[in-house]
């Protein structure tokens, strides 16, 4: 069968499907989700042609539960372990599929994914070795350049075991720039916490890579609210800011000895600072999200900073319905009060838990 498969946080399928469900309703699409708790992925059912369409016109980086999705082309579940290659090629010779899917042939970049669960940790020393044989025997099949080209739709072969694998695509201007939709971070050594690499990564999904010299630099002023022990201040310190490090808690001593943060014992829902001179404003306060992202709009309503990243923590039921009810007054208000045009942009990151990381600024 024919659709998408979207790669999600395990324990999560349900929120990706209800998503999906919504998102593709919109786009005139009624197809719909198979899933299954802790799988790490979700399976979208439509036909053929829909699932090209979805791949161009289903945006990703407004979906907030998807890291990656791709357009089913073939599922092989019996692959034998003598040659995995060779059935795959058979697969992708059907001359239906061929016919439908013309348009993307050849790809230029071939990824072997899992799922973000323990088996796929199992399996990706297996998907790694079996790149190179695969990518090989796509190029004799016809289905990859020659050379690798990132304007050419990209072929993912999802592994759900070593005898399972799904084979689609995605669009080179519609996917993750990550294997699996996840930024490979490492966490230093000398970080306060291991939540500095939730703000890492925000930067990384949030500002395109050509736009974080001008957007993130050093020598901004930044804002970080129930900072301690510092986090987050330190992906800002690191980046050469300096950091007004709102909280009532103690601070790392390293931080304080760069000389770039200034220590504020105050209550982050009542801090403001004196000078419009703040460019990023970033919040890891547990509370309430509709508090949270109150305070965030009032902020960019105010020009007391340019831009905000904040997380929201999540229920535990119907989550994605309470986010997108928060998402929605945040954009009410910003519509109302708001005296230009702005962006907001969500997404689960994959250093997230039970919340979801936003961004927001004036355009």
């Amino acid at each position: 069968m024919s659709g998408l498969l979207a790669y999600c946080r395990p324990g999560f399928e349900s929120d990706c499907a209800a998503e999906l469900q919504e998102k593709t309703a919109l786009l005139g699409s009624y197809g719909y989700c198979q899933t299954k708790a802790q799988q790490g992925y979700v399976v979208y059912r439509c036909a053929a042609e829909e699932a090209e369409h979805l791949a161009k016109k289903l945006i990703l980086n407004e979906l907030i539960f998807t890291r990656q999705f791709i357009a089913i082309l073939a599922e092989v579940d019996d692959l034998s372990s003598d040659d995995r290659v060779s059935a795959i090629q058979l697969a992708l010779l059907d001359e239906g599929l061929q016919e439908v899917f013309s348009a993307i042939k050849p790809a230029g970049e071939l990824r072997v994914e899992t799922p973000d669960t323990n088996d796929g940790k199992e399996l990706s020393k297996f998907c790694r070795k079996f790149t190179v044989p695969l990518r090989q025997g796509l190029r004799k099949a016809g289905w990859m350049t020659v050379k690798e080209s990132d304007r050419r739709p990209t072929l993912h072969a999802f592994f759900i075991s070593s005898m399972h694998v799904v084979i689609g695509f995605s669009f080179s201007f519609n996917q993750s720039p990550w294997l699996m939709g996840i930024p490979r971070l490492r966490s230093p050594s000398d970080a306060p916490s291991r939540s500095t690499l939730k703000l890492d990564e925000a930067f990384q999904v949030f500002v395109p890579a050509h736009e974080r010299e001008e957007r993130i630099s050093s020598g901004m002023n930044a804002v970080d609210l129930g900072a301690a022990p510092g986090g987050w201040t330190y992906q800002l310190v690191r980046r050469g800011m300096m950091v007004q490090a709102v909280d009532n808690g103690p601070m790392a001593e390293s931080l304080m000895e760069t000389g770039q943060v200034k220590h504020i014992r105050e209550d982050g829902f009542k801090y403001r600072p004196k000078k419009k001179n703040v460019t990023w404003l970033v919040c890891d306060m547990v509370e309430k999200p509709a508090r949270v992202g109150e305070l965030m709009t009032d902020w960019l309503l105010a020009e007391d900073c340019k831009e905000a990243i904040f997380n929201l923590k999540l229920p535990m039921k119907r989550r994605y319905a309470a986010v997108a009810e928060y998402l929605e007054q945040i954009k009410q208000k910003l519509m109302e009060e708001g005296r230009g045009r702005f962006e907001i942009q969500a997404k689960q990151l994959y250093h997230d838990r039970e919340e979801i990381t936003v961004h927001m600024r004036w355009l």
